[in-house]
């Protein structure tokens, strides 16, 4: 897939992936999914749904350790930031040649901008939390947290975006 190409799905995941409504339950219930499927799979992984700055679920598998905290800390800060994934606001900056944290002004300590950290997006309100995953290569933590909120809006009966609501 191209440079360009990565970036469109990226943003097109965005738009897709979109909540008629997101409470504790739903949180747990999405945190719940991805915790299931990383034990399915084997995956050491850390799990973190938050609305606004609540911490609504949270969970670490064997094989984590606090370093993986940090990390979902410093994705989750890009997601809250830019509103974007953090794995589209990371392959932004590398396809334009640029480190981040410089071109961005932030603290590199503070915003990571590698795969993993999801917005949570809700219909006719915006992005009102975070979904996020550290334990993984960075392709990887984004690809188990959209694949699990595209199973579970398809079970919910909604995701499709209307454009008038959710643009990059």
């Amino acid at each position: 897939m191209s440079d360009e190409a990565l970036l469109q799905e990226l943003l097109d995941q965005e738009k897709r992936l979109v909540f008629d409504r997101f409470d504790n339950d739903t949180a747990i219930t999405l945190g719940t999914r991805i915790i299931e499927r990383a034990r399915q799979d084997n995956l050491s992984i850390v799990v973190e749904i938050s609305r606004g700055e609540q911490r609504l679920f949270y969970c670490a598998l064997e094989g984590t350790s606090a370093d993986n905290e940090f990390w979902v800390a410093g994705k989750t800060a890009v997601v809250r930031r830019y509103g974007h994934s953090s794995f589209y606001m990371g392959q932004k900056a590398r396809v334009k040649g640029v480190d981040f944290a410089t071109a961005q002004l932030v603290d590199p300590l503070k915003y990571f901008p590698h795969g993993g950290a999801f917005p949570i997006l809700v219909r006719n309100v915006g992005m009102v939390g975070t979904a996020t995953v550290s334990g993984l290569p960075q392709a990887e933590d984004h690809k188990l947290v959209v694949t699990v909120i595209e199973e579970l809006l398809a079970e919910l009966g909604t995701g499709e975006a209307r454009p008038e609501v959710w643009t990059a």
